[in-house]
């Protein structure tokens, strides 16, 4: 008889248990994996979250670890630092980005002086080359002038365009032009010539 009366003591307490474990435990478990569950598929960190509150709630600050907010801190910092250095960077690279434009420029200028000068060294080389055959013709005219005529014609000239027609005519005509010179005027001329001549 006692041990019966222990057995349904002992079946009492434990379907008390049961009672408890079914109607309480379980259902509170089963809320919590779903909520979980909902949480972590509407991409919600539910482990984030839990130590952000956590963080807040005064004693339980002092259980979470203080390693990740210092690390967060560090992490913080150094963004901070490698911004700053790409601002620098950036700096460094507009402003040598307008020295390469300033030098291109100057480079185009450069060409362009280059191109101006040259074109005026042809143009002078082509002047140059029409007053040498001018001169040539003039000389040429006088060969074929009489030497009378050709005279006066010189006397009439500056001195240093006479010499210059005078050193380049043929000796001949030279000669002949001379002779009809008045004998004083053919003395300055003679002479400026052996000048000309010595200079060369």
């Amino acid at each position: 008889m006692a041990k019966t009366g222990k057995k349904e003591k002992s079946d009492k307490s434990f379907t008390r248990f049961q009672w408890i474990l079914f109607t309480v435990v379980i259902p509170i478990l089963f809320a919590v994996v779903i909520t979980l569950v909902v949480m972590t598929v509407a991409g919600i960190n539910v482990f984030e979250k839990a130590k952000a509150i956590g963080s807040n709630i005064p004693f339980v600050e002092k259980v979470i670890p203080t390693e990740e907010k210092e690390s967060i801190e560090r992490l913080e910092t150094k963004v901070v630092s490698l911004q700053a250095e790409i601002e620098d960077k950036e700096a460094k690279i507009s402003q040598l980005q307008g020295k390469i434009d300033s030098q291109e420029n100057d480079q185009e200028q450069l060409q362009a002086e280059k191109q101006q000068l040259q074109d005026q060294i042809e143009e002078l080389m082509q002047i140059q080359k029409e007053n040498k055959r001018a001169f040539k013709e003039v000389v040429s005219t006088f060969e074929t002038m009489s030497a009378k005529s050709a005279a006066p014609v010189i006397l009439e000239m500056e001195d240093s365009e006479a010499i210059k027609i005078l050193s380049n005519v043929k000796p001949e005509t030279l000669a002949k032009i001379l002779e009809k010179m008045p004998p004083a005027d053919a003395a300055i001329y003679t002479g400026l010539l052996s000048t000309d001549s010595d200079s060369e």
